[in-house]
């Protein structure tokens, strides 16, 4: 009787996943539609050009291009994706190490983070979103099957991130420094690192981001200049005044569709990393709380595609920890378009204009639901202290 119950649980958890998974499908779905929506719209200048379409053209370029690799990645196990990590995270650094090579990575407004083929420009760091998760999650669970889950691994455990971050921040991106650490620890957190090895770490990341502030004066710059914004809306960075009068400018319905004036030439970075000021101005207050409810829901189907998963196999670790990670992004441009966090490029996902951004976020939902898909065969993948 017992095993009939927990048979049943078992497939009523496998029919709610699949419905979940369907459910998150049209959801990202709904975010891509908007994206091209919006940046048709905040691509418009005050003196429109083929440049207004070149952005829209690419854009639906690397959709249909992030939209074939996801299929591709949703055919895959965790066991697959776990057999790949480590000759995904050479050929990562591989990248990053090419990127900063003169004549080959791109260089644009004084950092060099780009690559460039057929006119497409691919930023290799955004890799890191997927691949950091993916060793992190793996030199856990072999750390604890092998018993050496101790305070002599710690070293060893954050060597691919201390490998990955000083490259990072030559290019230099400070934003996405911050955001491969945000990733890689997260896997750690899920895969069930001690909490006192993140004490530790923590100790050791405060030197560090005071020696990158001291090395980069602009950056100090940014958060002086967030902090007197509180004070004095004019003393506030361009962007953000420019942000919140958009906002404000949408009222409760918004301009409407294309009758934004912001983005004619006023706020910086429309189509990109303050696309989501355009949606408050054009679309207005409802819009924003529509992209945000959006929002809500991707991560509580994405949990619930991810539950029939063994709670300590890799694929729930992995896909909790990019699910986890993705939301976060979203909410982090949210943050910084309505000032609530210092100023920095943080594109939204689906939405935002961008190659690279579109494309691991597309492979984030391909890889969590084709590791949710078989939950019998990834539930190989668990550590033997939990099994």
């Amino acid at each position: 009787m017992q095993y009939e119950a927990k048979f049943r649980n078992s497939e009523c958890d496998k029919t709610e996943s699949v419905h979940s998974a369907s459910f998150l499908a049209g959801l990202i779905a709904v975010l891509l539609c908007v994206g091209v929506q919006m940046v048709h719209s905040s691509s418009l200048t005050s003196r429109p050009s083929e440049q207004d379409t070149i952005f829209l053209s690419r854009h639906v370029t690397w959709l249909s291009l992030s939209l074939i690799a996801a299929w591709v990645l949703s055919r895959l196990s965790a066991e697959q994706v776990a057999a790949w990590c480590r000759p995904a995270f050479w050929g990562y650094v591989f990248l990053l190490v090419i990127v900063l090579v003169p004549g080959i990575g791109v260089r644009i407004n004084g950092a060099q983070r780009w690559l460039r083929f057929s006119g497409l420009s691919f930023q290799p760091s955004e890799l890191g979103r997927l691949i950091l998760p993916m060793i992190g999650a793996s030199k856990i669970m072999s750390l604890r099957s092998e018993g050496r889950l101790n305070l002599s691994t710690v070293p060893e455990t954050l060597g691919p991130l201390c490998l990955v971050l000083p490259l990072v921040a030559i290019e230099p991106d400070l934003g996405a420094t911050v955001f491969l650490t945000l990733g890689f620890l997260l896997s750690l957190y899920f895969a069930g690192w001690p909490l006192r090895y993140f004490f530790i770490c923590g100790l050791g990341m405060v030197p560090a981001s005071v020696f990158l502030l001291v090395l980069r004066p602009y950056q100090m710059r940014r958060v002086t200049g967030f902090l007197e914004s509180w004070q004095d809306l004019a003393a506030a960075p361009w962007q953000i005044r420019q942000s919140l009068m958009s906002l404000g400018s949408g009222g409760l319905e918004g301009t409407g569709i294309g009758a934004g004036w912001q983005k004619l030439s006023y706020l910086p970075e429309a189509n990109t990393d303050f696309v989501f000021a355009v949606i408050g101005e054009e679309l207005g207050l409802l819009g924003t709380l529509t992209v945000c409810f959006v929002w809500i829901s991707v991560y509580l189907s994405g949990r619930t595609v991810l539950q029939p998963l063994p709670r300590q196999s890799f694929g729930w670790i992995l896909g909790t920890t990019l699910l986890t990670q993705l939301v976060i992004q979203a909410m982090a441009n949210i943050a910084v378009v309505t000032a609530l966090v210092p100023p920095k490029g943080v594109p939204h996902p689906f939405i935002s204009y961008g190659g690279t951004n579109l494309l691991v976020s597309l492979s984030v939902v391909g890889l969590l639901l084709g590791m949710a898909a078989n939950p019998d065969r990834n539930s190989i993948l668990v550590s033997q202290t939990d099994s």
